[in-house]
């Protein structure tokens, strides 16, 4: 993956729009994966798990691996 607009980064956004974390997954990102999924869902209890939903989205939609 590329970096910011990539083919990848725009499949792995899609996936984390569903469900938070996936597109991390996909990116290989195990740790954060595993960070925002289990953060969004103690968080949607409370309603505020919106707010993690769209990092998640963002953080995979923008991603740039380090060379």
């Amino acid at each position: 993956m590329a970096g910011p607009g990539s083919t990848g980064n725009v499949i792995a956004a899609l996936a984390s729009f569903f469900i938070p974390g996936l597109g991390q997954l996909l990116q290989g990102r195990l740790l954060m994966a595993v960070v925002q999924f289990i953060l969004a869902g103690v968080l949607w209890v409370v309603w505020l798990g919106w707010a993690v939903h769209l990092w998640s989205t963002l953080d995979a939609a923008l991603y740039r691996p380090s060379a």
